[in-house]
């Protein structure tokens, strides 16, 4: 049942933290008890991706409300776990949801600590993977669209990890280079992500040494920019319901 398979991943969670590694989940909805069970056994960071825009989220999931998900960011939040939260380009969705996903993003009490951007890899027999055919909004995504996204990203939510994610596999190692030189500063590694294809993991250790790139130690955050430090650079918090202008 539900309660011993939880109980299964708690103790999971005290395995590999055990270890000294960083422990990330992906449960689904979480309720306050269970984020609060979950940093107790030492969970470093919980996934839950918003997907896109509030707008068109209705047009791709229907078994679950929007409001629904940010609920459980907000009991991740609480429970003083990491949150891991980003989306999905090529969903048939417009360019202005794709604005209207880093708008709620970046808007949040706090930003992510971790904001994945991930373009459709369809897959047959779904939905989105069976009206593909004939509908260029989806699955239809390319290297500029993706740079677009993590360079905005990086612009309004400065100091979190901005993870280059599913759909890897169809970018060449130039594209990749560009989605990091926009501000892409983390990968999901590891040749299977859930249900897709992901670049095996030796061939992403050496597109890192040729890129020379260097990987971040377990719980060690973003290191601060010298203009951050040095009080050249001051990075401050906008209220969903405020503006700012210069």
């Amino acid at each position: 049942n539900k309660k011993n398979a939880f109980g299964h991943i708690l103790d999971m969670v005290k395995g590999v933290n055990g270890m000294g590694l960083e422990v990330c989940c992906t449960l689904g909805m979480l309720n306050a008890e269970q984020a609060k069970q979950l940093k107790e056994a030492g969970l470093s960071a919980y996934n839950h991706n918003l997907d896109t825009s509030p707008e068109h989220y209705p047009n791709v999931i229907s078994t679950r409300t929007y409001e629904d998900r940010l609920q459980t960011i907000a009991n991740v939040r609480d429970a003083g776990i990491s949150v891991c939260c980003g989306g999905i380009l090529g969903l048939g969705e417009k360019e202005n949801d794709r604005v209207g996903l880093l708008h709620v993003l970046a808007t949040l009490p706090e930003h992510p600590e971790s904001v994945p951007i991930n373009a459709l890899v369809t897959v047959k027999g779904t939905p989105l993977g069976d009206a593909e055919e004939g509908n260029d909004d989806i699955g239809n995504v390319d290297a500029f669209d993706m740079t677009r996204m993590i360079a905005t990203a990086r612009i309004v939510m400065p100091r979190t990890m901005v993870r280059l994610s599913a759909g890897r596999l169809s970018f060449s190692d130039a594209e990749q280079y560009m989605m990091f030189s926009a501000g892409a500063n983390s990968i999901f590694n590891g040749d299977k992500l859930l249900t897709t294809d992901n670049p095996e993991f030796d061939e992403d250790q050496a597109l890192f040494r040729k890129l020379g790139f260097v990987g971040k130690p377990a719980h060690k955050g973003p290191t601060v920019a010298p203009a951050e430090a040095t009080g050249q650079v001051q990075i401050t918090k906008v209220e969903g319901q405020k503006q700012q202008y210069a």
